[in-house]
């Protein structure tokens, strides 16, 4: 949905073909699509499947695609790794959108459809000891499963990654693979991915009410924030140029680089 292979009004496949193609139960595939109905990317009608509901497009400067231009932050990532070398620095809250993404093209990769020679990732995410005013309830027991139930997140997609980039490496897909976390004791509240120093994606995190399915099964009324499907918007430096853009591209790199020094424990 976030690369437009399902399109807004779309339907998604039945259960049971989603089941098969991603080798998992249909409980599984059930408890996603009820994430999905609750962060309000499907609707669900009895006898007529799941449809799409929202989508994620960019405003892009550059983008040649659609009359409106605008893009998907799949297709931005995924003309990012047609490159020799591909950058990138990512501040965020789980990683989770950057893990879908990264998957999306190693297969591309491990497919010979493109063959980047250096990959390098330097990621930017809270410290897991730092405060959020995101997940909450009206229950302090109900806030501490909802923060267990956030690094769980997170830890699965930074580990998915270093696996996903290792075998890129171990396997010698791409000669030269680079990859770092470190941690901010700061509350993100936008999500910024910088692209080999030359663009940016830069969203804020939108906070709305959603149930929310604890491991425990029950159910709770909190605030979330939309991370795989925030706003983003695209801006691209234009090389002597003293724009709009070129100013944001690099006062946002500038920002990136000192949190990396200064904001963090180190490697």
């Amino acid at each position: 949905m976030t690369d437009g292979t399902f399109g807004l009004k779309s339907r998604l496949p039945p259960e049971r073909e989603l089941a098969e193609e991603f080798g998992v139960s249909r409980s599984t595939v059930q408890r996603v699509l009820r994430e999905l109905r609750s962060e309000g990317w499907i609707e669900t009608r009895q006898g007529s499947g799941s449809r799409v509901v929202r989508t994620q497009w960019i405003p892009s400067p550059t983008s040649s695609r659609s009359a409106d231009r605008r893009a998907s932050l799949g297709l931005l990532i995924g003309e990012a790794f047609e490159q020799p070398e591909v950058t990138l620095d990512v501040f965020t809250l789980t990683s989770e959108s950057l893990d879908a993404h990264i998957r999306l093209q190693a297969e591309r990769i491990r497919d010979q459809e493109i063959a980047p020679r250096r990959i390098a990732l330097r990621m930017l995410l809270p410290s897991e000891d730092v405060w959020l005013p995101y997940w909450r309830a009206d229950d302090p027991d109900d806030d501490q499963a909802l923060r267990e139930r956030l690094l769980d997140i997170s830890r699965w997609h930074t580990a998915s990654l270093r696996t996903v980039l290792d075998d890129l490496r171990t396997m010698k897909l791409v000669p030269s693979v680079d990859f770092e976390i470190r941690r901010v004791t700061v509350a993100p509240t936008y999500k910024l991915y910088l692209v080999n120093r030359t663009a940016a994606l830069f969203g804020p995190y939108e906070a709305f009410e959603r149930s929310i399915e604890l491991a425990d099964g029950r159910v709770v009324e909190a605030v979330d924030v939309r991370g795989l499907g925030a706003r983003l918007t695209h801006h691209v430096k234009e090389d002597g140029a003293n724009t709009r853009d070129t100013v944001f591209v690099e006062m946002m790199q500038s920002w990136f680089d000192s949190a990396w020094t200064l904001l963090t424990d180190g490697p």
